[in-house]
Parts: structure tokens; sequence; C-alpha cells
């Protein structure tokens, strides 16, 4: 029984409570008593790896504070992203029922294949009193020797050859332009304009065979490439890419191989 109550004394003498305040002012003040009382207590001061133990064991805790400063960095982050995201979404308006955005001084609308305006003027007004000038990026309308009603560079470029306009009813420029690239929808007539949502774009239904050869191409192109990427498979232009690399390769044997690289 005695040797039972010794070792009782023994484990209950194996650890001691510290009781201390930490003065955030005087926070080393905390770690001195911190420290003298583990001198007092332990042998750790007396071993030649104290410094080192202690050393590691403030990198551990520095590490530990920077890792959730920079998650707290990072969450921060992609919050004010989002937060920017909602905003430039809340910006963007929604389309009229021609795709486009109605203005103070004129409507526009757009399909995947052209772009219109509708500019009303003073009824009476004569073609030869008109200023309707086109170009690739650039587009402006009025009436001669006044202020221009639009006056910008496109969205997108369009193609001027065909590109018309008329005076209908001596009350209203009409402008029909054909758009360069057929696959995409303009967010705004000009750029810097206010900007349309393009996912509330509402496209009449048509079928392929309706439309011209190069805007069928680009359509079929564009649905191949999202089923491709909907699958996990190459699109059209990395199967091209990876076509012209097997010529390259069949024709240079000797150089190096790109087999691993990734083009652009």
């Amino acid at each position: 029984m005695a040797i039972l109550e010794e070792v009782e004394q023994l484990q209950q003498s194996s650890s001691f409570t510290f009781n201390a305040v930490l003065d955030p002012s005087n926070p080393l003040g905390f770690i001195e008593s911190a420290f003298n009382f583990v001198s007092q207590n332990s042998n750790l001061f007396r071993t030649q790896s104290a410094e080192k133990q202690i050393m590691s064991s403030v990198h551990s805790i520095k590490e530990r504070i920077e890792a959730e400063e920079a998650a707290e960095k990072k969450a921060a982050f992609e919050k004010e992203q989002e937060k920017e995201k909602e905003q430039e979404k809340q910006k963007k308006l929604v389309p009229n029922t021609g795709n486009g955005l109605d203005m103070e001084n004129y409507s526009w609308g757009q399909s995947l294949q052209e772009v219109t305006i509708n500019v009303p003027i003073p009824p009476g007004t004569k073609s030869s009193a008109l200023l309707c000038d086109i170009k690739t990026n650039y587009l402006k309308i009025g009436l001669k020797g006044q202020p221009p009603i639009i006056d910008g560079e496109l969205y997108k470029p369009v193609k001027v050859n065909d590109c018309f306009w008329s005076l209908e009813d001596r009350r209203e420029i009409s402008v029909q332009m054909s758009k360069r690239d057929k696959t995409d929808w303009w967010k705004s007539l000009l750029k810097g304009g206010p900007e349309i949502d393009t996912q509330k774009v509402e496209p009449e239904p048509s079928k392929l065979s309706d439309l011209d050869i190069e805007t069928r191409s680009a359509v079929e192109k564009m649905m191949f490439d999202q089923r491709q990427k909907q699958l996990g498979r190459p699109t059209s232009d990395d199967i091209q890419k990876e076509e012209l690399l097997k010529q390259f390769k069949a024709q240079n044997p000797t150089m190096m191989d790109f087999s691993g690289a990734k083009f652009m």
C-alpha cells in the first residue's frame, strides 16, 4: 500500500497548473512568465535543444497564422469578386423584343447575322438631308448640319458591302448591317454604350436549312463544339491544331517532340 501511495504522489506531482493573465500590450511579459514557470518545473531549459525546440514551435505558430491570414484574404477577395460580378450583372439591361435596346433617340436590334437600327426623324425629311456613314468599325447617323444622333465605334466589325440604309415614309432612317462574326450576340451597339444581358436574348427559331451557307457553317460549328465540351472531348479548333501538329511531325521527323505542348 505504501508503494501505491508513493506512485500516486509522483503522478500528482508530474503536472502543474500555470495561472497568468495576458496583457495584449505586453505579450512578451506573459511569455517570460510562462518560460520562468517551465524552467522552475521542468528540465527543458537545461537541454541543449531547448532553443531549437522553442524556435520550431514559434515557426509553426507563425506558419499557422500566415496560412489563416492568407485564407481570410483569399475568401475576402473571392467575396469581392462575386460582389463585382453581381454588380456588373445588375448593370446589364434586359434586351428589347428585337434583342437590342430602345435608346432615347433610336432603337437597335439584332440576330446572329445582322444588326438593325431605327432612327426617328422629323416627318417630311428628304434623303438628301440625311447623313449615314457606315464603316467596318464605325457608325455615324444624323441630319446634315446638326449634331449626329449616333456617332461612335461599333461594338464589333461589320461587312460594309452588305450594309444598307433607307428612308422609311420620310420619318425614319432604317439601317441594316451585316455582322462579320455571325456566331456572337452584341452586348451593345457602340463600344462604351449601355450593355444588354445576352443571356436573356431570345433568338427566333429557325431551321439550319433556312440560313445562308456561312451562317449555317458557323452555327453547326458552335453546336458541335458545345456538344464536344459537354462530353469532355476536343473541340473543332483542338482537332484542327492536333492535325496540324501531326502534319508538322510527319514533315519534320527529326524535330523535338511537341506532343505535350499547349497551343493558344
